[in-house]
């Protein structure tokens, strides 16, 4: 196994997400629905049914408790999954203030619970 590269300790989350593409010149192409396999304070793992191109930045709306964040993230990889789903690798770009608490605050938790 490689070393762990991360800044941030992802946690396993299962977390419904919403997301729309955009291409490099910020035109929407294509939205869809996924979930959150881990999460961190700078990326995600994304679930999805439909491949997502690693050419794509993702706005992402993701439910989060009782909070519902925005964040941008763009691909770093995606593959496919187990069965016939697919996998993508998302770092973010652009998190506002309170997304990034709402985050933090769900990590910390996250990792008091599980003794991590």
């Amino acid at each position: 196994m490689g070393d762990n590269k991360r800044k941030h300790d992802r946690v396993e989350a299962l977390n419904l997400l919403s997301y729309v593409t955009l291409d490099p010149d910020g035109k929407a192409w294509n939205q869809g629905m996924g979930r959150t396999l881990n999460i961190s304070e700078t990326g995600l793992q994304l679930e999805t049914h439909e491949p997502i191109d690693t050419k794509y930045i993702l706005l992402i709306s993701i439910g989060i408790e009782d909070d519902l964040i925005e964040i941008k993230g763009k691909v770093v990889y995606a593959n496919r999954g187990e069965g016939k789903m697919f996998e993508a690798g998302i770092e973010f770009i652009q998190v506002n203030k309170e997304a990034l608490v709402v985050l933090k605050k769900y990590i910390n938790e996250f990792n008091k619970q599980f003794n991590v």
